[in-house]
């Protein structure tokens, strides 16, 4: 019973049902206007044909007389079929016929007139068909010559035909409902296979198992279509969780280090024999540690912003050009003091919906990587160039090196918070520079890569003018 519950519940079964219903009221109002009109149409005709009949006996009589009408009605009632035929005299006397027990006011009055009648039936070589009840439509008059001719149909087969039309539909309806519900029992049962399957594959996850994924089938439906959607929000979800992971090992490891060297600090400078000079140490390492983690939790937040789609400031018409030029010129001091040529190739006016304050950082990132970990190779001058162009409905933001470059299988994963390719983690920086430019880019709807500068890197941002 519990089971018969469940798929009730369905709303497929639901659903199957209201169709059967609609379709079961639909079918008894259509039938029956077809069996009323067939029955109508087929009356008309009777009807039609008695006219008829009666015109051509009256002719007859007008122009035969009683000898010419009485051998036409004899002739007619002698043939096998519904027709029913009566002349009669003055006095209620019958002359010829196949019928005799017609009611009196019939007889008495002129008309069209319907009555149950006890006759030898629509074939009097039959004799089994003695003592046949019918049902009579006919049509009662008085010829010119006195006579009364009566002029009808047998309609009990017309009434036989309405009931098997009913009979045949009462069992077309039975055998509707019951393929109906085994059709809908079968299709219930398909789904809920379907979604017990999305059921299972959802208690597994829920129970810490994120690898599951919901089963595809080759059907290509909407439950396939569904499973696929789940299944790539699934990924996104467990690809979330693993850099959750791994952003939590990156800060307790790149925390932990300042984190020991102000309390080493600290304590030495709580020391009674410390002198004014060590305590003053401790507090401008104290300082100089405070500002590092400042800097990395102000980038972790300025990502989680962008990334969240709610910059620091309102998206406005902003000069790119503008922009690297500004940054070029802050920094192509500090690139001369390393000895590196610092080129330009920025395009007048290339302007852009978006957030000015990402955008530069996005700029300054990139060229603080690029002079943080430039190695410049021996007998070559080292190179960093910012460029900003516009081409294709698309504004590209390029900054390139032709230092050692970075290995094609680990372009991808720099762009990840906290990874640094530099093993020791000795070089100063949180390994967040690459993560806001990838956020900075997606939050404008484009996208950042990194591309081989042979030799060197070449750092992209486009975004969609």
């Amino acid at each position: 019973m519990s089971k018969i519950a469940q798929l009730w519940r369905t709303t497929t079964v639901r659903l199957t049902a209201i169709f059967i219903l609609l379709f079961v009221i639909f079918s008894i109002l259509l039938l029956t206007f077809l069996a009323y009109q067939s029955s109508i149409q087929i009356q008309q005709q009777q009807t039609h044909a008695i006219d008829r009949e009666v015109e051509a006996l009256r002719n007859i009589d007008s122009r035969q007389g009683v000898r010419g009408i009485v051998f036409a009605l004899a002739r007619l009632a002698s043939q096998p079929g519904p027709g029913l035929y009566y002349l009669g005299d003055n006095s209620g006397l019958q002359i010829v016929g196949n019928i005799d027990n017609i009611p009196q006011n019939v007889l008495e009055s002129e008309g069209v007139f319907s009555f149950d009648y006890n006759g030898p039936g629509f074939d009097e070589q039959d004799v089994n068909a003695e003592g046949r009840e019918g049902y009579a439509v006919v049509r009662s008059l008085v010829l010119d010559s006195g006579l009364r001719l009566v002029v009808g149909r047998d309609v009990i087969e017309r009434r036989g035909f309405t009931a098997i039309v009913f009979q045949g539909f009462f069992y077309a309806v039975i055998g509707i409902l019951v393929f109906s519900v085994l059709a809908g029992v079968i299709t219930s049962r398909r789904v809920l296979k379907r979604i017990d399957a999305i059921n299972a594959t959802s208690a597994k996850i829920m129970s810490g198992n994120l690898s599951e994924r919901i089963p595809v089938t080759k059907a290509n439906d909407e439950f396939d279509t569904l499973a696929t959607s789940l299944n790539a929000m699934l990924d996104r979800i467990e690809g979330l969780m693993q850099g959750l992971k791994e952003v939590t090992d990156n800060v307790a490891h790149d925390l932990k280090t300042p984190l020991t060297r102000l309390r080493t600090k600290a304590e030495a400078a709580l020391r009674e024999s410390a002198g004014g000079e060590t305590q003053r140490q401790a507090l401008e390492t104290t300082i100089s540690e405070s500002d590092k983690l400042i800097k990395t939790f102000n980038a972790l937040l300025m990502i989680a912003r962008a990334e969240a789609g709610a910059p620091s400031g309102a998206f406005a018409d902003v000069d790119v050009s503008a922009v690297a030029a500004d940054v070029a010129e802050l920094y192509e001091p500090v690139a001369e003091e390393q000895g590196l040529a610092f080129e330009t190739a920025i395009a007048p006016d290339v302007r852009l919906r978006a957030n000015r304050e990402l955008i530069g950082q996005a700029i300054v990132n990139l060229i603080e990587n690029a002079l943080k970990y430039f190695e410049p190779a021996e007998g070559r001058a080292g190179t960093i160039r910012i460029a900003v162009r516009s081409a294709g409905g698309r504004v590209l933001i390029e900054v390139a090196d032709n230092g050692p470059g970075i290995p094609a299988e680990d372009r991808a994963r720099v762009v990840e918070r906290f990874v640094r390719l530099e093993k020791s983690r000795t070089e100063p920086g949180s390994g967040l520079g690459l993560s806001l430019v990838n956020a900075v880019a997606r939050l404008h709807k484009g996208e950042f890569r990194i591309e081989d500068n042979a030799p060197g890197v070449r750092a992209v941002i486009d975004l969609p003018a």
